[in-house]
């Protein structure tokens, strides 16, 4: 099954972006899914790869459970390359106590978390059997970590060493990131950690990464308690301090949302082949897509977005294969093709609407809107209307639209405000200054 832009479950359901690297002339990334229904469940990681971040190819379950310190899911982690072979490490869930009518789920939330590896000599093809290896036991101290909820190791190589940060929390009372480094990416040891009020009552899905000068941090915070109406949980970004040699971390710049769509969750960075650090995330779906003749799917990826600091404000901005793809500017204005993806670029002012097949962008008090109520099955916990947090100096828009997601890019990424969507029309009104078709 191929894909083009957007990397969509291939039926049933997808959640996180997993092990996102360039490994032997192409792209791999990995993602969450339950391949059985169009619902969460014991997690395995799909995999798709891509020779230019636009056309995907799926491939074959990479990792499954088979151990019993994974036998109830293989959650997220990252990938690194070592001495030429691909590296997994992940997260490996064992439940404390079995639901009888739904094996998929633990009863009370109780399971018991732990990290593991697995390792590939060509990238594609996994020994679930005998190549997995737990690299870090259950942690049961809960001044280093909490034996439940740590999760997600982000691996890197660094100055000689091999770090690893992973989500946690304290008490399920405030988020804290925890460090660990190794000298041969396999025997690690526990070095440090980070606590934020930003971080909600749970981390997840940490990122710790240099851009420009300094570093970056990227993680999802659960329960956040300042959340604009909608989710519980949010993606955030701010610049960083990190010193290598001690593996300890200070937030120095104000959080920002890494999408305020409010869709967008659990991302996770790569360098392209060229050496920018590029982002993709999971955009979150309320109801599967019922599509004839095809599965029913739940779940899909955001447009890869490169990173870049500006003046302490981190910028999401498109990635030049996606510009790449976009070379047809289409004549008729007035409508678009729903199969196919589409690219609009506007300029509104004060009051200004834009109108595409039910999704509105309005300019109101400066501040960037969008309203998908007519667009959306209005789902509890998805908000309708979203907006930027500021006001822009300008707005341009650079829109691109799928039948069932629509990301805006203002300001070249100052911004980014993407709506999953359902049943959109394919109309445009208002002031469109090029439309254009893949």
């Amino acid at each position: 099954m191929k894909n083009i832009l957007h990397l969509k479950a291939p039926g049933n359901w997808m959640n996180d972006p997993n092990g996102f690297i360039y490994y032997q002339g192409r792209y791999h990334l990995f993602y969450q899914c339950f391949p059985y229904a169009p619902m969460w469940g014991t997690m395995h990681w799909g995999h798709a790869v891509s020779e230019d971040l636009v056309h995907w190819e799926h491939l074959d379950i990479a990792l499954f459970p088979t151990k019993s310190y994974d036998c109830n899911g293989a959650f997220s982690g990252s990938a690194l390359e070592k001495d030429g072979r691909l590296q997994l490490y992940y997260s490996a869930v064992r439940y404390l106590a079995m639901n009888e009518e739904n094996i998929h789920i633990a009863p009370e939330d109780r399971y018991e978390t732990c990290q593991a590896m697995v390792t590939s000599e060509d990238g594609v093809h996994f020994d679930n059997w005998n190549g997995k290896k737990q690299i870090i036991p259950v942690l049961r101290d809960d001044r280093i970590a909490d034996a439940a909820h740590t999760r997600d190791p982000k691996v890197w190589y660094e100055n000689g060493n091999y770090y690893m940060i992973l989500g946690s929390t304290v008490r399920e009372e405030k988020g804290r990131a925890v460090f660990f480094q190794s000298r041969d990416a396999e025997y690690w040891e526990y070095a440090a950690q980070y606590r934020h009020e930003g971080f909600g009552r749970i981390l997840e899905c940490p990122d710790l990464f240099r851009l420009g000068d300094g570093y970056a941090f990227v993680g999802s915070a659960m329960y956040v308690e300042e959340a604009e109406k909608g989710y519980e949980h949010h993606a955030f970004a701010a610049m960083a301090e990190f010193d290598p040699e001690t593996c300890t971390m200070e937030i120095t710049s104000k959080l920002q949302y890494v999408d305020y769509g409010m869709d967008l969750y659990a991302p996770q960075t790569n360098v392209d082949r060229e050496g920018r650090r590029v982002l993709i995330g999971w955009i979150r779906m309320p109801e599967a897509v019922k599509e004839e003749g095809k599965k029913d799917w739940i779940g899909m990826m955001s447009l890869p977005r490169v990173i870049e600091a500006v003046d302490g404000h981190i910028y999401f901005r498109v990635h030049p294969e996606v510009e790449k793809y976009f070379t047809k500017e289409k004549e008729d204005k007035g409508h678009l093709d729903g199969e196919n993806p589409c690219r609009i670029k506007a300029t509104l002012e004060e009051g200004a609407c834009l109108d595409i097949g039910g999704y509105r962008i309005r300019v109101e008090d400066g501040y960037v809107k969008t309203d998908r109520s007519m667009v959306f099955c209005g789902t509890k916990g998805c908000a309708a209307v979203c907006s930027t947090p500021e006001r822009p100096k300008h707005c341009s828009l650079d829109i691109f639209i799928e039948p069932n997601l629509i990301e805006i890019f203002i300001n070249e990424g100052e911004y980014v405000i993407s709506n999953v969507v359902y049943g959109l029309g394919n109309r445009i009104s208002g002031y469109v200054e090029h439309v254009y078709t893949g």
